[in-house]
């Protein structure tokens, strides 16, 4: 994002219809110029932090309606970057604010959007699609400026194969590992060689966040990130003393050669899983997974520790969701969301390892959850 500038162009107005799998058909404007894009569409309900949305790699295969009404006021910045790309297939809203002003900004959403081929749609009616979202669920759909035949964009939504059984996981997760220094990638062959770090932490990429990292770092961990299909023996072999699964997209059980290193790892090190690496360990402890209807997205969501009675509110980003009825009895639920009672946490009894469903690395959204990195800091500390 260096060299961003502000740009006072006007916006392009270029006229684009959104087709749903169901046949509605909706009008809207590309403030991004001419283009089209195909994926599922789902709808976030937070107020601010589009950018860190944006480059959330959970996103992938997917199309964001934020339901608050005016977005790109403040504009984006480098610091808000939560990897090194934007991840969903189109941005939607109902007003796109191309004048920012906050002293942070470095450029305009628009022109972000451009740089990273992101069709852009603005003029939605997002409260009538959010309805039908939440009463038909997430869906597959087509947006274009250029295919404008309603009937051929919904014929198309209807053709895509959607996000189920699909591993999304292998589109975003790192080619090689890498160690998080100095707030930002590098590429090494082992942990950064940093002094006064206490804890040596493995950390599987299935589409890693970089708030995770520095909330990991900032509490004295050295971390070595590592592709999603690396294995258990590898992972051993640099002697960590915790492994972190982090979040990503898609269906956990269309995931390839995962479940098995996991498995595997169980008992050998404290473990804390993140989304869908919570989703992975899921299905590890030998549980199943389901699609909810329209998933959980944005920064308001009510969680409730059931270890300590504590209501906390959460930033979320999921559309799949272990089954608790599935879990052997080892296993212990911890945590369930308060709009639907779905599990959102959970601990082994034997083996050293918890995760969660939602964001604790608050990226965007409230901080109430951060303190589940110091569980697992003192998770490592007690099995060192």
């Amino acid at each position: 994002m260096d060299g961003y500038k502000f740009f006072s162009h006007m916006k392009e107005n270029m006229k684009a219809l959104i087709g749903l799998e169901n046949g509605t058909v909706l009008t809207g404007r590309s403030f991004t110029g001419g283009g089209e894009a195909v994926g599922e569409i789902v709808f976030n309900t937070s107020m601010s932090g589009y950018q860190e949305v944006l480059t959330d790699p959970s996103y992938v295969g997917q199309m964001v309606t934020m339901t608050y009404p005016l977005i790109g006021n403040y504009g984006v910045n480098d610091e808000d970057m939560e990897s090194n790309g934007v991840h969903p297939r189109a941005f939607l809203m109902r007003e796109y604010q191309d004048m920012p002003s906050n002293f942070r900004a470095t450029g305009t959403l628009a022109e972000f959007l451009r740089h990273y081929g992101i069709i852009g749609i603005e003029g939605v009616d997002t409260r009538m699609l959010t309805r039908i979202l939440r009463n038909g669920g997430a869906m597959k759909a087509v947006i274009s400026t250029e295919d404008i035949n309603p009937e051929s964009l919904v014929r198309r939504a209807r053709e895509w194969p959607g996000l189920v059984g699909r591993d999304m996981v292998a589109r975003v997760s790192c080619g090689k590992p890498y160690g998080w220094q100095d707030g930002k990638p590098v590429v090494n062959t082992g942990f950064p060689a940093e002094q006064k770090k206490q804890y040596r932490v493995v950390a599987y990429d299935f589409g890693i966040k970089y708030n995770q990292l520095r909330l990991l770092t900032s509490r004295g961990c050295s971390v070595r990130v590592v592709p999603a299909t690396t294995t258990a023996d590898d992972v051993l072999a640099l002697n960590p003393d915790g492994i972190f699964l982090s979040n990503g997209p898609g269906d956990p059980a269309g995931v390839e050669g995962v479940i098995d290193n996991i498995r595997e790892l169980l008992g050998k090190r404290p473990i804390f899983g993140i989304c869908l690496g919570h989703q992975m360990l899921g299905l590890a402890y030998g549980g199943t997974t389901y699609k909810l209807k329209f998933g959980h997205r944005g920064g308001n969501q009510p969680v409730k520790d059931l270890t300590t009675g504590k209501v906390e509110i959460t930033a979320q980003n999921h559309g799949f969701c272990v089954d608790p009825d599935s879990l052997p009895d080892a296993v212990e639920v911890t945590h369930i969301n308060l709009n639907d009672n779905s599990l959102e946490g959970m601990r082994h009894k034997k083996y050293p390892a918890f995760s969660v469903q939602y964001h604790p690395e608050h990226a965007p959204g409230p901080h109430d959850a951060e303190y589940l990195f110091d569980r697992f800091i003192e998770l490592m500390a007690q099995h060192s």
